[in-house]
């Protein structure tokens, strides 16, 4: 769980670490990260949410007349980055929550949207939704100009032992920055693609859990670039290769009590692990437009690369949109396959944690597990079992997302409409553009 800080905290490790500047950091719509940075002669102001900025200028916020924002910082956020500025000077980081002048939560805030629905959990008797997020991503190499390339940095594929090339000295301080900065890092290894790499911290609360994997996003671009690298989340930089996925592990507690957990139940799950399951799967096409948000993140989910194309689930197969991998009582929990590092994480964990407990409060039984590769199955095999595709296009998983109005008031009305603008506005710029795929097709036409 994040730890208690005081301002008192604060104060004192900015006066001991010598730290000149605070990097007040929130998230859009798009899951970017943003921030303001402040010398630390504000810090009175910082610690007693006097920071505004300009709304207006972020996007799916607000419109020019209505533009002032405040940024109320959450303590148990505070760290040191283990990186300066050009001067030597330490920087303190604080995660904020963003307000109206008012002091009222802004709603087009995703973080406080997440609380929101976290509140409504703890209204139904549940105190935890812990999560472990897999995020994988690809170091390139930066080309002479600075800018991004495709050059692998390496050759090595799944958990390849390789100790000389870059991108394993370059996953190695990852590893050792993040730790530094108190996170607990349980795995980190090579993925299947070139150049692919994940790295697995531990699990824990919900809002904790999406503030750390934007942390670790900030982190992971930081230290590839001090090796000449480009740290990318895209969802499929490569055809081809294997993709980038956000594997989501979900568990529900009641006072310490995983309650997914039953050793008398069928798979050892519980009753309301089965009615979460069920509420996932009867909102996935909908979920997937927010776990899937981009045009790229379509072309990693297609047969062939252990992404989910279909809504089902099993105990081992991994072929499904949900896996429950083998654990102990308090690791027991429902692994959606289908999120890719490029979601939101604030909006995409109150859209499962609101299809969960809607699943829950109807009590519904979910569809048998597949014990086969759904992707040998016939159409008419799938169809007889109920099993539907996800969402093939961006433009197909928003048109479900418009359909389903409880994961529409998983994000409230300001983010939804925010949401679909913008994701709309993608679709018809990507539909307008002409492609050298098209060009080499069709230019001899």
């Amino acid at each position: 769980m994040s730890k208690t800080l005081t301002a008192e905290d604060i104060k004192n490790s900015v006066e001991n670490e010598d730290v000149r500047f605070l990097r007040l950091t929130f998230t859009d719509i798009n899951g970017t990260l943003k921030s303001v940075e402040v010398p630390t002669s504000q810090l009175d102001k910082v610690l007693n949410n006097e920071i505004r900025f300009d709304g207006s200028s972020i996007d799916g916020f607000v419109r020019i007349e209505e533009s002032d924002m405040v940024l109320y910082p959450d303590f148990s956020t505070w760290a040191v980055l283990p990186w300066g500025d050009e001067e030597g000077g330490k920087i303190g980081r604080l995660i904020c929550s963003v307000h109206k002048t008012s002091g009222e939560p802004f709603e087009g805030d995703p973080r406080n949207n997440l609380k929101r629905v976290l509140k409504e959990m703890k209204d139904m008797g549940f105190t935890d939704f812990d999560i472990g997020f897999e995020a994988e991503f690809h170091l390139f190499k930066l080309g002479e100009d600075g800018n991004w390339t495709t050059e692998n940095a390496d050759h090595a594929s799944y958990f390849d032992m390789t100790s000389d090339d870059e991108g394993a000295r370059c996953r190695r301080e990852i590893v050792e920055t993040l730790e530094g900065m108190g996170f607990e890092v349980e795995a980190a290894h090579h993925e299947v693609g070139s150049s692919q790499h994940e790295i697995d911290f531990k699990f824990d609360d919900a809002l904790t859990t999406a503030d750390r994997v934007q942390t670790f996003k900030m982190v992971v671009r930081a230290i590839a670039r001090k090796h000449g690298l480009f740290a990318t989340f895209m969802a499929k930089p490569v055809q081809g290769e294997a993709g980038n996925g956000m594997h989501t592990n979900m568990s529900l507690f009641k006072d310490g009590t995983n309650v997914f957990y039953d050793k008398n139940g069928k798979y050892n799950l519980s009753k309301t692990a089965l009615y979460f399951l069920n509420g996932i799967l009867e909102h996935a096409r909908a979920i997937t437009a927010i776990g899937n948000p981009t045009v790229n993140s379509y072309k990693r989910l297609i047969p062939g690369y252990e992404a989910p194309v279909y809504i089902s689930w099993a105990t081992k197969n991994r072929s499904p949109l949900v896996r429950i991998p083998s654990a102990e009582e308090v690791t027991t929990r429902l692994e959606m396959r289908s999120a890719d590092p490029t979601a939101n994480p604030y909006l995409l964990l109150a859209a499962a944690l609101k299809a969960g407990l809607q699943g829950i409060k109807e009590e519904k039984m979910p569809m048998e597990p597949v014990t086969s590769n759904v992707f040998e199955m016939s159409e008419d095999e799938r169809n007889e079992r109920g099993i539907k595709p996800l969402p093939s296009t961006l433009h197909n998983a928003i048109k479900a997302f418009k359909e389903d109005e409880l994961i529409q008031d998983a994000l409230g009305k300001h983010l939804t409409q925010s949401f679909i603008d913008s994701k709309e506005l993608e679709w018809s710029q990507y539909t307008q553009s002409v492609s050298d795929w098209e060009r080499n097709k069709y230019m001899n036409y």
